[in-house]
């Protein structure tokens, strides 16, 4: 489980709180269910107008996405399919069909859908075209489901002015006891900074951590593919390492030195 979220949205909250309570604030002071429910469920409701059904369903699972957090290990594929490099020009392609069905094989379902392919024979260009179909078509759903959170961040800081207008529009009705404008002015902006708050420190950070989570997945699938298609041309081992190499961050490149060696 990825905990930064978590932790970045306590960091956030508190660090806020504990500044407004350093200027001499009250915690109290920052309730308020009606602004709550104009920030928030206004923002929902907003969100619910601008997208399909279908789409907002990816909401759930965006949310178990971000949670999962990032559980690629690029140093782990590129060794797996060395060694399948190595297998390959040992016993020939068709010997890997048993290894990529086992219980070791750490490929994904596309992993597994390109290798069956060059299992079956064919030829590479139809099996580049058919995955970076596949590749495209995951990085549109990922990033349609990001940008329902990017809308909710657009939306939010305008639910917190609305919700400011409509308490400035209930003060200035009722200006019997000039004594209580101050506390119910200050009442009516903290709908401001629901808002404000919730889309820089909510929705907006979600749809950012979702895209980068989603460019881990692209460049992940594009690095199997490509190390595939060098293991049904018969590409040496170390060879197919120096090109996976380059999907890989410096750390990443320390830790494949050990398998660079023999093949």
């Amino acid at each position: 489980m990825d905990l930064t979220v978590i932790i970045g949205l306590l960091v956030a909250f508190v660090s806020i709180i504990v500044a407004f309570l350093m200027e001499g604030g009250h915690l109290v002071a920052l309730g308020g269910f009606s602004a709550f429910l104009i920030v928030f469920g206004g923002t929902i409701g907003a969100v619910i107008i601008s997208f399909p059904a279908k789409q907002l369903k990816t909401v759930g699972r965006a949310f178990k996405i971000l949670f999962k957090g990032d559980n690629s290990n690029f140093v782990d594929v590129a060794k797996y399919l060395k060694g399948l490099s190595v297998n390959s020009r040992k016993n020939g392609i068709l010997s890997l069909e048993q290894e990529v069905n086992s219980a070791n094989n750490i490929l994904d379902s596309f992993g597994k859908k390109a290798f069956e392919m060059v299992i079956d024979g064919m030829e590479p260009d139809v099996i580049r075209g058919t995955m970076e179909t596949n590749i495209e078509a995951t990085d549109e759903r990922h990033r349609k489901t990001a940008s329902i959170f990017e809308a909710a961040g657009g939306y939010a800081p305008t639910m917190g002015i609305i919700g400011t207008v409509t308490g400035l529009v209930h003060v200035l009705g009722n200006l019997d006891d000039p004594t209580s404008l101050g506390p119910k002015i200050a009442l009516a902006f903290i709908a401001t900074l629901y808002g404000i708050a919730s889309a820089n420190l909510i929705w907006l950070p979600i749809a950012n951590k979702l895209k980068v989570l989603n460019d881990v997945e692209i460049g992940e699938k594009t690095m199997i593919l490509e190390g595939i298609l060098l293991i049904q041309e018969g590409a040496n081992p170390n060879a197919l390492i120096k090109r996976l190499e380059g999907f890989m961050t410096s750390d990443e490149l320390l830790q494949i030195k050990d398998i660079k060696s023999g093949e």
